[in-house]
This record gives C-alpha cells, structure tokens and sequence, in this order.
C-alpha cells in the first residue's frame, strides 16, 4: 500500500502540488479572520448549573465584570490642584465613549432629607468645577462623616482612594475594549506624572484586555522564534538551504492551515489555542527530519532518486502516520472533555496535527522530485563519530547492564511517586503573571487597601413575587448579619446591599448625624417610608435614592443581591470560604422560605477551573487508552504494546514527581502537559519499534542483533528529532505566563527522559521480554 502510495505520489506530484498550493490558499484567506478572544475561558459548559445560575444573575442585575478600578495612595488629594486635577480626569474619563459611569470621590453624593416634598434627594458633594481649597475641606469634611463611602472609595488607615469606571459589556466584548482601556490608563498615568503619584490599575477589564493583547503578540514572537530555531537546526544537521527551505515551508503552510481551521470553526484566539501556531512549528520539523533521514539513507542505498522516494514514503509513511496520530491523540483528548476552552484547543490540535501529515506526505517528496539529487555533504551527518560513540555506548548498557538500568530506573520511579504525593491542586485568576508584573503588584494594591476586587454575588430570593416586603426588617437585619460576617473575613471588602442604602438614608433622616448609620428598626421605618418607598422599578430622577434600591431589587422585588470583591484567594481556599458563607446564609435564612445562591465571576473561575482540571485528568486516561490501541494495532502484540508504554510512563511520572518537589502547582496549565507530552514522546517509542519490527526477519529473528540494528539505524534520527522537540518547547520558557513557561520547562523534561528511557530503557525490556519465533 505505502509503496503504491509513494509511486502516485511521485507520478503525479504536479497536480498534488497545485491542489495543496490552491487549498493552502483558502485557507490563509481564512486565517485572516481569526479574532482575539476578550473574555475568560469558558471553562464550564453552558448546562452547568452555576453557569445558568451566573447568566440569570446577569439578566437581573447586570454585569459583573465590567468594573475597571484605579487606585491611588497620598495624603495630597485634597490639595487644591492635585483634587481639581483628579476631578478633571474622572470628568474626562466619564466623557470617553464606552464608559457609562465613573465611581469616585468627586462623583459622590450625599443623602439629604428635604422636608417640603417628604424625599431624600441626592446632592453632589463637590461641585463639578474648579474648586478653592476652602470649599474643598468642607467638602471632604463632608464625605468623611458618611460611613458608606469608607472602605469602597477610600481607606482611610492608609490613605487609599478608588476610582471605578464602569464600561459598556458591548464594548467589552468587541475591539473596541482596547482603545477605551489605553484612554483610561492614559487620562490616570498623566494625573500621575503630573502630581507625581503612582497610579495602580486592575478590574477584570483590563486584565483581559492586557492579557489579550500579550497573547496575540506571544504568538507572533513564538511563532517566529520557532521557525528561526528550527531552521538554524535544521541548516546545521542537513548542511542544504534546500532541505532547511522545505521544512519551513511544510510548517508553515500547517500553520496557516491551523488557523484557517480556527476560522473555519470560528474559534477565537485564547491563551490557548494561542500556542498551537508555534506547536505545529515545533511537532512538524520531526516529520521533515523522518522524511529526509530516510530519503538520504535510501538514497545512499539505491542511488537513484525517484526510487529513494518512493522508498521513503514506503518506509516512513506508517510511521509518520502513528507518530502525528498518536501526537494529535494527546491533544484531541480535550475535545472529550466537557469544557469549551479545551475542546476548542483539542480540536483545532488535534486536526492540525493529521492535516500536517497529509501536508508533509504530498509537499516533501512532490518538491524533492524536482531538486537535484543530493550531494555527499547533505548526507555527512548520517556518519557523525561523535553520535556513533554514544549509540556504540548506548549499545553497551542496554546488552551488558539491564540489571543495573532496572534498578536505576525503580530508584527514580520511587522518589517521583513520593514527590507526587506532594502535588497540590490550585490556581488563581491571574496565576499565569509573574509576581513583578505591573498587573498582578497592582492588583496586590486593591487586595491590601481594598481587599480585592474579584466580583462575588449572593443572591437572597424570597421565593415569592414582592417577597422583599414580607417581614421586611428582620430579612434586612439578617442581610446586616451576613453582611458583616462577610466583612470581618480579611480577604473580603465590605459587602453591598440593599441595607447600606437604607442605613444611609436612616443618617440623612438624622439629620447626616453618622450615629445613626445602622439598620432602621421597627420605630424608625415608618417614619422613613414618608422619605422613599420600595419599588425597585421606580426611575424617578428627583429621588436617586430609589434607583440606588432598584439595582440591588429585581423588578418583581422577589430577589435582592449582595455584591462583594474578593482576593484572589485561589481555587484551594476559594471553595472553603464560599461554603463558610453558604453555611452562615443558611444560619440566618429559613431555608423552606429563601435561596441563597453565590455567583458570580469568583464562583464561576473557581468551579471552571476544578472542572478543568477534572477533565484533563480524564484526558490523560483517554490518551494512554487511545494510544495503546494504536499501538496494539501496528504491532499486533500485548508484550510489545506493554513495552512500549513503559519507557513512556516514567518520564511522565518523573515529570510530576519534579512538580511535586518543585512546588509546581496542579492548575489548567500544568495539567495539560502530561496529555501533550505523552502524545509526543510516544512518537520515539514508534520509530524505534517500527524499525525494530522492519529489522526482525533480516536479523534472522535474533533479538540481540535487532535491537543493536534499531540502535545504531534509528538513534541519530530519534536524537535529531528531540532536539528539535525539546529546544522547541523551551521557546515557551521565556513566554510572560507562567502556565506557557510551565508547559515549555516540564514538556522538553519530559521529552529528554522519554528519549533516554526509549534509547536506553526501551531496547533492555525487549530483549527482556520479548520473543520472536523464527518463520
């Protein structure tokens, strides 16, 4: 079959060529239109029930995510030209399109009680102008007597001021998020230059935004690093421009076909998917360098180049075939999981892996059979001194010191299963960031004055259509009580409700006396209904007061909401903290009555990322499942099969045996090695065992022989390659993201390992165990 293949493929290599040429195309028209991603990973199906739970509350209420925060910290504020230039600015930010409000100090308002119409209306305390001194203290003298400011807009302890700006979720979801993020951050940095104040900046907003920008210029640099490594690799093995050129171009074009594939599915650029561009770079150089190995060797042999083609394709086309599908296998496996980010990356991995195949199989032999045939130098390499000492020594242990390679090899297993044990399951919202990253030291700012701002929202339903008004102080009490339990929690701000509106309306009842900022009780209520009423749809511009209850209330007044920022406490505290909150709501709350649910983005990144974590865990049981049928395939026997799993087992055990003594965290990103390693060290095991299978009859069936034939035939080949695969991952090593760097360092571990164990360990277990009967 492979032969008859390879002879089609020469015969008609012109027209194959113009096919993959019109096709390559198409596709790089479509690549044009792939778009970055702005959001999160969607980490958790759409069936989820704290997915549907998120996108009710959102309905209701709102956006969640949409807070952009800057944060200062002087004592200067207040300064006649350092407040009117902070005013300006707010001013100007408020004016930006896309931005629908600005949350700060010169914003604020004051409660006051106007006797004539029976309403608290809502005053400016500072005017939207330039401001004298005088007029300013007073001012500032008033917002320092209103408690509901304290710790949201300022901290007073360390002299710490926020400023919210609230963007548009169109805008968000769009291009256009970029150019509002850059005005923002521009309009604060220059108050800052100009009054010499360091300006701190975080919400979800610009993290995404940052983010999203970083990976998309990642992917270009990585990309390019990639290819220039590769054809520097590729110049010093081969010594030929024209081999170097080929391989580029078969990457290449597999990367255009890669994300013509994400348009097609119309996909968008994640953290993710941004690393297949590079990847295909990185697992498509070995297919060239197994296609020209044995188009040298079979040339050197037949000296005749069609017929070195055609061998070629005879000979490796079974095993390049294995090598990208037991490849795309470890990362196709995502598309199992349940989890929309990991699908999309397996799926467009996956399918890129095999249309990379199928690339190399009609490109390297159509564009070979038009070249001059190869000189001597382009085939030097075959008889490198140096590489036949080693394979000379690699020959050595495997025949004369199998005892002592077990032995060696169930000391390293033992101390990696120990170190396994002490692998911990945890990430964070921006846990990929450097600790001296401008985003995450700036997010350590609001976590320290402000005590985070990652969105958590406790949904207290009643039950019942104008639920809110049955029995109506002593839910509100309960809503105090579960409000400051929350509070008195150090990585939780002071929550939002429904019941800070009305303590600060019962404080400008009393006249602004902040004595009397505390829940209205059944004396003070009936007297405060003549001052505003309950209904949450109201939209009455003479009482603010009422819109401020309408957006903690539903329109059916059946549902109210307590909206509190967080730290980011990662997904190992995160569930602990939410039960606690869960449990004491239950405490306060008759549970036949009410429903108190927590959402929001804190819930839904920590549920996300248990159940990322949880499928790719699966995904490695799959690839090991996949895998061994290929292999009990193409080589139709158990021991061979259970040969060749165990020179790919321990690197893997290795990998996380270093993660546990490493203090490496199991998080999305880490988790994800061991699927994708496995799926590329496996192709080593294929190209040793497929030569050894190819050597048998030609050995007379002697294993000894064999196995010292497969050595020295496959070892240079197998060497080349993992250096490819191994300086390709360590490009991720130098990304800005942890997980990127994580998935490069651990993945070429893993690699290196998977080479010796197949090189060395590999070669001792066949002659070990396995026995071939002469035919």
């Amino acid at each position: 079959m492979w032969r008859n293949l390879g002879q089609f493929i020469v015969k008609h290599r012109l027209p194959l060529l113009i096919v993959l040429a019109i096709l390559t195309t198409g596709m790089g028209f479509l690549a044009k239109k792939v778009e970055l991603s702005y959001e999160f990973a969607r980490a958790i199906p759409t069936d989820h029930p704290k997915y549907k739970a998120y996108q009710e509350f959102r309905k209701k209420f709102g956006e969640d995510g949409n807070l952009l925060v800057m944060g200062i910290q002087t004592n200067r504020l207040f300064e006649a030209d350092t407040w009117n230039h902070y005013a300006a600015a707010a001013r100007d930010i408020k004016n930006l399109p896309g931005v629908e409000d600005v949350i700060a100090a010169p914003s604020s308002i004051n409660l006051v009680k106007a006797d004539s119409s029976e309403r608290l209306l809502s005053i400016p305390i500072f005017r939207d102008t330039l401001l004298g001194q005088a007029e300013i203290d007073s001012c500032r003298d008033i917002l320092y007597k209103l408690p509901f400011y304290h710790n949201l807009l300022y901290n007073p302890e360390t002299h710490a001021w926020l400023m919210g700006v609230r963007i548009n979720k169109q805008i968000l979801a769009s291009k256009k998020r970029e150019k509002v993020v850059a005005d923002i951050s521009a309009i604060v940095n220059d108050f800052g230059r100009a009054n010499n104040i360091e300006i701190h900046l975080s919400g979800l907003p610009l993290i995404r935004t940052v983010l999203a920008t970083r990976i998309a210029n990642e992917m270009r640099w990585f990309l390019i690093a990639s290819i220039a490594l590769s054809a520097i690799i590729l110049l010093l093995f081969f010594r030929s421009l024209s081999a170097m050129w080929l391989s580029l171009a078969v990457v290449i074009i597999g990367v255009i076909w890669s994300l013509g594939v994400m348009s097609l599915l119309q996909y968008k650029i994640t953290l993710l998917t941004a690393l297949i561009p590079p990847l295909i770079v990185v697992i498509g150089i070995p297919n060239c360098i197994y296609f020209l190995n044995k188009f040298h060797t079979s040339f050197n042999e037949t000296g005749e180049k069609n017929a070195a083609l055609v061998l070629m394709v005879e000979k490796m086309g079974i095993v390049t075939l294995f090598c990208n599908l037991t490849a795309a296998i470890g990362f196709a496996v995502f598309a199992l999981t349940r989890s929309e980010v990991l699908q999309e990356f397996g799926v467009v991995a996956g399918s890129s892996i095999m249309l990379l195949f199928f690339i190399s199989l009609v490109l390297i032999p159509g564009v070979l059979s038009f070249l001059p045939a190869p000189k001597s130098r382009h085939t030097k390499y075959l008889d490198n001194p140096r590489l036949k000492r080693w394979l000379n020594r690699l020959e050595t242990w495997s025949l004369n010191h199998r005892r002592l390679i077990y032995i060696y090899s169930f000391i390293i297993v033992a101390i990696s299963i120990a170190g396994m044990f002490r692998l911990r399951s945890e990430g964070f919202i921006v846990d990929d960031l450097p600790r001296t990253d401008k985003i995450y030291t700036d997010l350590k700012f609001f976590e320290k004055n402000f005590r985070g701002i990652m969105p958590l929202e406790i949904i207290l339903d009643t039950r019942q259509k104008n639920g809110l008004r049955r029995n109506a102080l002593q839910t509100f009490r309960n809503i105090d009580s579960l409000s400051q339990f929350i509070a008195s929690r150090p990585e939780m701000a002071r929550p939002l409700s429904i019941v800070e509106g009305m303590k600060f309306a019962k404080q400008a009842f009393f006249d602004g006396d902040s004595n009397y900022y505390s829940v209205p009780d059944e004396y003070v209520m009936p007297a405060l209904n003549q001052y505003f009423n309950m209904k949450g749809g109201e939209s009455d511009n003479t009482n603010s007061f009422s819109r401020i209850v309408s957006s903690f209330m539903d329109s059916n007044k059946q549902e109210t909401r307590i909206s509190v920022n967080m730290a980011d406490v990662g997904s190992h505290r995160l569930p602990m903290i939410l039960d606690s909150i869960q449990k004491r709501a239950d405490q306060l709350f008759d549970t036949s009555k009410y429903n108190v649910r927590l959402t929001g983005t804190s819930v839904t990144f920590q549920e996300g990322s248990s159940f990322i974590i949880h499928g790719l865990k699966e995904s490695i049981l799959w690839a090991f499942f996949l895998i061994a049928l290929c292999m009990l395939y193409l080589f139709k026997s158990l021991r061979i099969l259970f040969c060749s799993l165990i020179p790919n087992i321990i690197p893997l055990l290795i990998t996380a045996g270093v993660m546990g003594w490493a203090g490496v965290r199991l998080k999305p990103s880490t988790v994800l090695i061991f699927s994708v390693a496995l799926g590329i060290a496996i192709d080593v095991t294929i190209r040793f065992l497929v030569n050894f299978k190819q050597e048998l009859p030609a050995q007379g069936y002697d294993m000894k022989k064999t196995v010292i034939e497969t050595i020295h035939s496959t070892g240079i080949s197998i060497i080349y390659t993992s250096l490819v695969l191994i300086a390709g991952f360590i490009i991720f090593c130098f990304s800005g993201f942890g997980g990127t760097q994580s998935l490069g360092w651990l993945t070429s571990l893993t690699l290196i390992t998977a080479t010796i164990t197949n090189l060395v360990l590999l070669p001792s277990v066949l002659i070990s165990l396995v026995r071939f009967k002469k035919k």
